[in-house]
């Protein structure tokens, strides 16, 4: 443990994670604001799409790339990274979430934030249905991690199906609850909002 926090390729990683998920709920968030051209779901979706894919090209050899607490989680649990650098990543990205929300909260017009994105669940969908969602659309996103940087399975930069993994869900997810699947891109805007309630949490899985 004390190898790898007196390690600059570990403060490196770290510093990545918080950057690149800054990055990626900048550009996510800021295609679902209220322009007055309404973005369309595709739109959202592919802008998800190549904020993943971009941040994962960023990220792959420094850090890995999780961009997300619950696939750090999903990597602590298959014994794919330490306890201490799963912690470091997730206050990492929290962080990024925060600071990439902010910096878009600052620079767009008062009129056009709105909730800024925030994961919200419609109003004909039980916290139930909410939470299975979640659950299914992380799933996924989280499987195609593990199988995409799987040394014996795959080569080069999985940024591209990643990218895709993260579309899918959105263009399913969006029905549901504004589609999470990321704690720090649900937890970043609520914060800078002052809105937590009635919204989905993205902490599923």
């Amino acid at each position: 443990m004390w190898k790898e926090l007196l390690s600059i390729a570990f403060y490196r990683a770290v510093f990545t994670e918080f950057l690149v998920t800054a990055i990626y709920v900048f550009f996510g968030l800021g295609s679902a604001l209220d322009w007055p051209e309404t973005p369309s779901i595709l739109q959202t979706a592919i802008t998800f799409n190549l904020a993943a894919a971009t941040a994962v090209q960023i990220a792959w050899h420094t850090s890995g790339a999780h961009i997300n607490p619950a696939v750090t989680m999903a990597f602590l649990l298959g014994s794919r990274v330490s306890l201490v650098r799963s912690v470091c990543y997730v206050v990492a990205q929290l962080t990024g979430g925060i600071v990439g929300a902010a910096i878009l909260y600052a620079v767009t017009p008062g009129n056009i934030r709105g909730n800024l994105g925030i994961n919200t669940v419609r109003a004909n969908v039980s916290s139930g249905q909410a939470v299975a969602v979640e659950l299914i659309l992380t799933l996924q996103l989280v499987l195609c991690y593990f199988a995409s940087t799987d040394p014996q399975r795959s080569t080069g930069s999985p940024a591209v199906i990643i990218g895709i993994s993260d579309a899918l869900g959105h263009l399913v997810g969006h029905y549901y609850t504004s589609c999470s699947m990321n704690p720090a891109r649900s937890f970043g805007p609520a914060v800078i909002t002052g809105k937590f309630l009635h919204q989905s949490s993205g902490l599923a899985p």
